[in-house]
């Protein structure tokens, strides 16, 4: 037996069976205090020491661009699409940029950190409670008794009207 499946006793029927658990892979990372999670299925790859372009005439949360070999790449910072202040990149070393695919839609985001990749059965993730960062999180993760991670929507963050 399987790490992804369960043991079902059915206590009318007297029988034993076996269901698959629905899992997936969450890249774990801190932003402004918060701990987020992205599934690992949008994830491309995660740079350090990259050099963004500014652009003029964006919102301030995205930072600029990236050419990441010969793809130029958006770059959103997470901080202050959630209203927080920036973090100084070039002072921090523990900051990088997670490149997410959302639809064949390449953006990078600017995180203070990347924590660790976590496997978490479906039923485990819970609804978001009403707040003013709803439209970035659809979903909530429970790790341990002190640790809940935001679940990063990502389709949301590639809105074109976002971006």
């Amino acid at each position: 037996m399987s790490e992804d499946t369960k043991i079902i006793i059915d206590d009318d029927m007297d029988e034993v069976g076996e269901i698959e658990v629905e899992k997936e892979r969450f890249l774990t990372f801190r932003s402004a205090d918060l701990t987020f999670a992205v599934n690992t299925k949008y994830v491309i790859e995660i740079i350090t020491n990259h050099s963004i372009t500014t652009l003029p005439m964006v919102p301030e949360y995205i930072k600029g661009i990236i050419n990441l070999r010969g793809q130029i790449i958006p770059i959103v910072d997470i901080r202050l699409r959630l209203g927080k202040p920036s973090i100084d990149m070039e002072n921090n070393e523990s900051n990088c940029i997670i490149v997410l695919d959302i639809d064949s839609i390449s953006v990078g985001i600017i995180v203070d950190s990347v924590s660790q990749v976590v496997d978490s059965e479906l039923s485990k993730i819970s609804p978001v409670p009403v707040n003013n960062q709803r439209e970035l999180v659809n979903g909530m993760i429970s790790l341990d008794v002190n640790n809940v991670v935001l679940l990063l929507d990502c389709e949301q963050l590639v809105d074109t009207q976002t971006i």
